[in-house]
């Protein structure tokens, strides 16, 4: 039977017809389209759904070329569109876990963050009594050196002296979370 003859019997809805197409074609269809999908299960559904497309529009199908290069056209556009469609649903799984990943580690950040606080508060608090307000007034209050001397009532190479030392000894305390602080400084940026 020839392909016009075929269609005609086709748009009349003669079932004999369409499962001599589904008998002819399935098989070699499925073939092709594994070949996209590298999934035999797939390729199946992708031309299970091709036929039954046909077989729903049998009543109105236009077929401008063979039955079979229909066929493998409709395919072929499943396919790819099942293609595309696997590549956006993996770019959002992709951004998904992103974000998460990312909000996960500014939990994380601001958890290392607020122990290295308390761990440099204890530090700060475990300085002499003149060192700490010097050191206190001067990082945290922002004042000159003058300025402190002034408001203390001692000399400002006494502040320069509380100011060594407090930096000395906060550096030998902290020697040992200076990797983490950085990376933090870093990871704000």
């Amino acid at each position: 039977m020839q392909d016009r003859h075929i269609l005609e019997a086709l748009r009349q809805g003669d079932e004999q017809v369409f499962e001599k197409i589904f008998r002819t074609y399935y098989q070699r269809l499925c073939n092709y389209a594994n070949t996209i999908l590298n999934s035999m299960d797939e390729a199946e559904e992708m031309v299970q759904g091709a036929f039954i497309a046909v077989w729903e529009r049998h009543d109105t199908l236009e077929v401008h070329t063979s039955i079979k290069s229909y066929l493998y056209r409709a395919v072929h556009n499943s396919c790819l569109n099942r293609v595309k469609h696997l590549k956006v649903r993996q770019k959002h799984e992709e951004d998904v876990k992103y974000q998460a990943d990312a909000t996960q580690s500014d939990a994380s950040n601001e958890m290392v963050e607020r122990e290295l606080d308390a761990i440099m508060a204890n530090a700060i608090d475990a300085l002499p009594t003149q060192c700490r307000q010097v050191f206190r007034l001067s990082r945290f209050e922002n004042l000159t050196y003058a300025e402190i001397a002034q408001q203390l009532g001692i000399s400002v190479k006494t502040v320069e002296n509380h100011m060594v030392k407090a930096l000395r000894v906060l550096r030998e305390k902290l020697k040992d979370y200076l990797p983490v602080i950085i990376w933090l400084l870093l990871m704000k940026n």
